[in-house]
C-alpha cells in the first residue's frame, strides 16, 4: 500500500513538472494556447507549454490569434498579458494577433521566432519588454499609441525589419518624419532603428543598442543635432560600410561600433572628448582611424582586433591608453605615441609585430616589457625587432626605464612635425621633397619627405 501511494505521489509530481502552465485551451480555429492564472486567478497570462520554455519545441506554430477572454470550467477569464519567453524559439510561428485586452508583453516573449513575419499589437498594450529579439523574418512593426514602455533590446537582430512606426497620439514615443525608427519624444533619443532608418535632424542622441545587431544596415547619416552615441548603439552592424560622425558628437559609448567589420575608415571629429571601451573592437575591415586632439583617453580594448589597421597616431592630448587598446591589431606596422601619455595599460599593443614605434614622451614612465608575457605592452617580436624612436636627449632615460629598455634598437631623432616613419620599400608614390617637387616612383631614397601634408621620415 505504501509503495502504491509513493508511486501515485511521484506520478503527480512528474505531471506537475511537465505541465506547470495552469490551463490549456483550444481556440475555435483549433490552436491550443497555454495560460497561467494571475491577479488572484481572475485574469490569464499567455505562457509556454510545460515547466520551462524549452520543455517543448514549437508548441506554437502558424497563425496564432490570442483571444480577449477564455472560458474554462464554466468561468470566464480576461487575457491581460503575454508572459516572458511565452513564444520563445517557436521558429514555425508565422503571425500573432494580440488582442486589445492585453496590456503587457514580457521579456523575450518572441525571442528567436525566426519565422515570424507579422505581429498585430492591440491598442491597450502599455509595456513591450525585450520581446522581439532575433525575429529575423519580421519586416514591419507598428507601436500603438497606448505604449509607454519599450525594452532596450525589443527589436535587436530583426535584420529583415524595414518599417518601424509609432501611431500618432502616443505620448511617449514617435516616428517623426516617417523615419522608420522609434524616438523617445521628451529626450529626442532614437531608441530603435532598422536598415531603412533616416535619423531626423531633431534627434540629439542615439540610444544604447538602438541598432544592435542590425546586420542589414549598410550606411547611416548621423545629423549635426546628435551629441552622443550610446553604448552598443551599432554593435554587430557587420554590413555597415559607411558612417560619418558629425562635429556635434562629444561622446562615443562603450562598444558603440563593436564588430562593424564592414567599416574601412573612421574619422573621429574634434568635438569628441570621450571614447568608451571596445568602441571599435573587432572592426576588422578598418584600415584608417583619425583620433583628434580633443580626445584625452583611449579606453579598454577600444581598437582591439582591428586587424586591418596599419598605422596609428595617438595625439598629444591623450594621457592614458587603456589595457588591450590595440591588442591583436595584427596589421600594425607603425605607432606614434603622443607626448601627453602618462600610462599605458597591459597588452595595449601586444599581438602585433610592429616595426616602428615613435614615442614623443620626454620623461618615460614604466611599462610592461618582455618579463611577463601576459602583461607586456608590446609583442616580443616588437621589442626584439622594432626600432624605437625617442626625442633627442632622452635615449639614456629610455634605456634605464622598465619596459622601454627591452627594445633592442633605440634611436634618437628630432620628431617635431614628423609623422610616421616608414621603411624605404613601403613608401608611397605620392610623396614630395621638402621643396614641393613630387618624387617619381623608384627615385625615393632615405630622408624626410612630405606626404598628405605631413613630414615623413623614410629610413
Amino acid at each position: 500500500m505504501k509503495r502504491l501511494v509513493l508511486f501515485t505521489l511521484l506520478t503527480m509530481l512528474m505531471s506537475l513538472s511537465a505541465f506547470s502552465h495552469d490551463i490549456e485551451v483550444k481556440n475555435a480555429d483549433g490552436v491550443t494556447i497555454y495560460y497561467n492564472y494571475i491577479t488572484d486567478g481572475t485574469e490569464l497570462e499567455v505562457t509556454y507549454q510545460g515547466s520551462d520554455y524549452y520543455s517543448y519545441s514549437n508548441e506554437y506554430q502558424g497563425n496564432v490569434v490570442i483571444p480577449e477572454e477564455v472560458t474554462y470550467l464554466n468561468r470566464t477569464h480576461k487575457v491581460t498579458s503575454i508572459g516572458a519567453l511565452a513564444f520563445c524559439e517557436c521558429s514555425r510561428l508565422t503571425s500573432v494577433t494580440i488582442p486589445n485586452s492585453v496590456t503587457s508583453i514580457g521579456y523575450r516573449t518572441f525571442y528567436q521566432c525566426s519565422g515570424l513575419t507579422s505581429v498585430t499589437i492591440g491598442d491597450s498594450v502599455t509595456s513591450i519588454g525585450g520581446g522581439f529579439e532575433y525575429c529575423s523574418g519580421l519586416t514591419s512593426v507598428t507601436i500603438p499609441n497606448s505604449v509607454t514602455s519599450i525594452g532596450r533590446y525589443a527589436f535587436n537582430e530583426c535584420k529583415s525589419l524595414t518599417s518601424i512606426s509609432v501611431e500618432s497620439g502616443n505620448k511617449k514615443y514617435d516616428s517623426r518624419n516617417n523615419c522608420n525608427a522609434i524616438i523617445e519624444t521628451a529626450s529626442n533619443t532614437l531608441i530603435a532603428g532598422c536598415k531603412n532608418t533616416t535619423i531626423p535632424n531633431s534627434v540629439t542622441s542615439i540610444g544604447g543598442s538602438a541598432f544592435y545587431q542590425c546586420s542589414s544596415l549598410s550606411s547611416i547619416t548621423i545629423p549635426n543635432s546628435v551629441t552622443s552615441i550610446g553604448e552598443w548603439a551599432f554593435f554587430g552592424c557587420s554590413g555597415l560600410t559607411s558612417v560619418t560622425i558629425p562635429n556635434s558628437v562629444t561622446s562615443i559609448g562603450y562598444s558603440a561600433f563593436y564588430g562593424c567589420s564592414g567599416l574601412t575608415s573612421i574619422e573621429i571629429p574634434n568635438s569628441v572628448t570621450s571614447i568608451g571601451g571596445e568602441a571599435f573592437s573587432c572592426c576588422s575591415g578598418l584600415t584608417s582611424v583619425t583620433i583628434p586632439n580633443s580626445v584625452t583617453s583611449i579606453g579598454y580594448r577600444t581598437f582591439c582586433q582591428c586587424s586591418g589597421l596599419t598605422s596609428i597616431e595617438i595625439p598629444n592630448s591623450v594621457t592614458s591608453i587603456g589595457g588591450s587598446a590595440f591588442y591583436l591589431c595584427s596589421g600594425l606596422t607603425s605607432v606614434t605615441i603622443g607626448s601627453g601619455v602618462v600610462s599605458i595599460g597591459y597588452s595595449a599593443f601586444d599581438g602585433a609585430d610592429i616595426s616602428t614605434v615613435i614615442s614623443l614622451i620626454e620623461n618615460p614612465f614604466k611599462i610592461e616589457g618582455n618579463t611577463y608575457a601576459e602583461y607586456r605592452n608590446f609583442s616580443q617580436n616588437t621589442f626584439n625587432n622594432a626600432t624605437l624612436y625617442v626625442p633627442k636627449g632622452t635615449i639614456e632615460k629610455y634605456k634605464a626605464t622598465r619596459g622601454w629598455k627591452d627594445f633592442a634598437k633605440i634611436e634618437e631623432i628630432d620628431v617635431n612635425n614628423i609623422g610616421i616613419i616608414i621603411p624605404e620599400e613601403e613608401h608611397s608614390s605620392s610623396m614630395y621633397q621638402l621643396n614641393g617637387i613630387k618624387v617619381n616612383e623608384g627615385n625615393l631614397g632615405k630622408g624626410i619627405y612630405i606626404q598628405n601634408g605631413k613630414k615623413m621620415l623614410v629610413k
